[in-house]
């Protein structure tokens, strides 16, 4: 419930914001790469030793749109393949008293929709701008490796063991140059913080252990 009342506010707001500035508005469509460095945090009850091991190098591309409901404000949204993971240890005492303990590192793939405000400044030097953007992002789950497989022994695929469905933050800055009349290139730093759990498997269904991404980017692009 947690997640589709979070998704319908950031829905809302962005069907609200397209309608009322619908006549003034300009769209500026573009593509971008964002490679990035991942780690996932954790959050486990007394008794349970899970930490994180170690952060992932990741990749992150797509199209992007801006679109704009004043000369410095824009809504901002596209759709954007990422790559997220990282390296975790657990150890805990199971119902029959045995002491668990496992390492593991996991890649995670997903189709993300951001939704965000864009302010952006006055020309800080000839033909660039500086931006600022704000939101949230809704993420589904496309595909999962585990230490490297996509499947254990018995065949069943990772994605299994991960949730469908994520929800974040973002936050982000950076820089844009015009270089035609249309045409404008943008570089950047954007953080994605992780607001649900990824994983609801880890030691049992009423453990009530937590693992959430986080990201850092470096945003390049191009808008035509």
């Amino acid at each position: 419930m947690k997640l589709i009342r979070i998704s319908a506010v950031l829905l809302v707001t962005a069907i609200s914001f397209l309608g009322a500035q619908k006549a003034s508005a300009q769209v500026e469509i573009g593509v971008k790469v964002s490679p990035s460095i991942t780690y996932q945090r954790t959050l486990a009850p007394k008794g349970i030793d899970l930490k994180s091991d170690g952060a992932s190098v990741g990749i992150g591309f797509g199209v992007i749109a801006d679109y704009f409901f004043g000369t410095n404000y824009a809504f901002h949204s596209g759709v954007i393949f990422n790559v997220k993971g990282g390296s975790f240890t657990s150890q805990y005492t199971d119902a029959f008293g045995n002491n668990i303990k496992f390492e593991s590192e996991n890649s995670l793939h997903y189709i993300e929709i951001p939704l965000a405000i864009k302010l952006y400044t006055n020309e800080v030097a000839p033909d660039i701008r500086v931006y600022f953007n704000a939101g949230g992002t809704l993420n589904t789950l496309v595909g999962a490796r585990l230490d490297g497989e996509k499947a254990d022994e018995e065949g069943e695929k990772y994605t299994k063991q991960f949730n469908l469905f994520e929800v974040g933050a973002i936050v982000g800055a950076g820089a844009e140059w015009q270089l035609g009349e249309s045409t404008k290139f943008f570089g950047g730093l954007t953080y994605q913080h992780g607001l649900t759990n990824v994983n609801d498997s880890l030691g049992g269904e009423d453990s009530k252990i937590e693992l959430k991404n986080s990201l850092f980017s470096l945003d390049f692009g191009i808008k035509f």
